[in-house]
């Protein structure tokens, strides 16, 4: 009875967050009719589920990783090519999605994923080896279909946005902007606590397998209600009034956009600031827990008793549904802040977002000893990475992108997110030490962990003052002066 109610304690605080959040939002009205908001939920909600369960389909593979089944090494190389693979992609699927439409491309994101965990669990299922990790691909496998995976989560990225750029006007994406992080934030749930879960109830290939029988039933419910735009649904479209605002016609050429981006300073600054908040957001993510299981600060999931005889092991063992919590937090503070006390201007939440960052890191410096109290700092700094990073990939995008070209400036943005992931894999994977072994065990071996973060931190808060009160100036109004 004790252990169900632990596992029923993380769901019901969840259920108690999202219950508070959503019934509190503000309301920004922008003259909407509630047939247009109806129909707008049934867009927004099954696609965004079906990005919760391509997060899921993402962050599982940390599970093998925690659970020893492959090294920090080889996770950090796989995590790498799969970053790169993400960033580059956008070069290509960010132009397409523009050209097909999100619909298509969340369809996409979905069947690949599926397919990709799919083949994964299928490999795992049928080798009949003895222990767990014998049934593992091999690290050259992995790589290949985590960096096939990782190319079609892609699609997934800018899916989201180039459909949610055409359903909500510039002064409600802030608000609307948290309401998606809450779907996100549900799949790190799912991959962080549940996908291990299911794993450890059955077999590891459901590991894989449980989130590709999701995707293929998201697949589903998003081609049955998902359209790019209220028009397509039967309804009128409106004036988001964001860059775009006045122009009509199909977008750009992918060359002309890529040009366009490239020589807008605003732009830019948000895409590298993106890369800082990029090795933040894996630096704490994924790497949070590493640190904790390191030094034995998990609870040994067949006692439920902590390792060691530690005491303060409640984060790190629900860090899924912690991560949760903090992205539901996070990314509603960040645009409820934005859209109310900043006139939908998002730099400024970065600026106060990456302050709490640099403080973060530079606390836990000298508490590496602390395990309790750095967990607390962690999840903190979990909310604060997740709201700047909604803001900056979900949200400044569509603004100073435009709806029409939407998909590739999310593309330019994400992009650079998963390049300071990529790095920060590399980094992390080569430094610091291997579950299990005596030097784990030394808290002071952990240093690496916040110091690196300490100096992305500082150059994303520069880089965000340096914009802090850019406006989107639609392209079409400057074009008549």
């Amino acid at each position: 009875m004790d252990k169900v109610l632990q596992e029923l304690v993380p769901i019901g605080l969840l259920i108690l967050v999202v219950s508070i959040v959503v019934t509190r939002l503000p309301k920004v009205d922008v003259g909407h009719t509630p047939a247009f908001r109806r129909r707008r939920v049934l867009n927004w909600l099954p696609l965004g589920l079906t990005y919760a369960f391509l997060y899921m389909g993402r962050y599982n593979f940390n599970a093998l990783m925690d659970h020893k089944l492959i090294t920090q090494t080889e996770f950090g190389h796989i995590d790498a090519v799969g970053s790169v693979v993400y960033g580059l992609s956008f070069l290509l699927n960010g132009p397409l999605t523009d050209r097909f439409g999100g619909r298509m491309t969340i369809l996409i994101a979905a069947a690949g994923a599926a397919a990709c965990n799919g083949a994964i669990g299928l490999a795992m299922l049928t080798n009949s080896a003895p222990l767990p990790a014998d049934t593992v691909p091999t690290e050259v496998m992995l790589m290949v279909l985590y960096g096939l995976n990782m190319y079609f989560q892609s699609f997934g990225a800018v899916a989201i946005v180039k459909v949610n750029a055409s359903w909500f006007h510039l002064r409600e994406r802030g608000t609307f902007g948290g309401i998606f992080g809450i779907l996100i934030s549900v799949g790190l749930y799912l991959a962080y606590d549940w996908a291990p879960k299911i794993a450890e109830l059955t077999s590891w290939p459901w590991l894989f397998l449980a989130p590709t029988g999701f995707l293929i039933l998201f697949f589903g419910l998003s081609y049955l209600f998902v359209r790019d735009t209220p028009l397509d649904a039967g309804l009128a479209d409106f004036d988001v009034a964001d860059a775009s605002s006045g122009e009509t016609g199909p977008p750009d050429r992918a060359l002309v956009i890529i040009k366009r981006m490239l020589t807008n300073k605003v732009l830019l600054i948000i895409a590298f600031i993106s890369l800082c908040s990029g090795f933040m957001r894996q630096g704490i993510l994924k790497w949070y827990r590493t640190f904790a299981n390191g030094v034995g600060h998990i609870l040994d999931p067949k006692t439920g008793a902590t390792i060691a005889g530690k005491t303060d092991a409640w984060i790190p063992t629900h860090w899924g549904m912690v991560s949760c919590i903090a992205g539901i937090t996070g990314g509603m503070f960040a645009g409820i802040v934005s859209d109310h006390l900043f006139k939908s201007r998002r730099p400024p939440v970065a600026c106060v977002a990456f302050g709490l960052l640099l403080g973060g890191a530079i606390a836990i410096v000298p508490l590496l000893d602390n395990a309790a109290v750095i967990s607390g700092i962690a999840a903190f700094m979990a909310m604060a990475v997740i709201g700047v990073h909604g803001m900056m990939s979900g949200v400044a995008s569509q603004d100073f992108g435009g709806r029409r070209n939407a998909g590739t400036a999310t593309g330019l943005i994400d992009g650079f997110v998963y390049f300071g992931g990529a790095f920060s894999s590399l980094v992390y994977g080569s430094v610091l030490p291997e579950k299990g072994t005596s030097a784990a065990a030394d808290t002071h071996a952990w240093l690496g962990w916040p110091v690196a973060m300490i100096p992305l931190a500082v150059i994303g808060l520069g880089l965000s003052l340096t914009i802090l009160k850019a406006v989107v100036a639609p392209r079409a109004a400057a074009k008549t002066v």
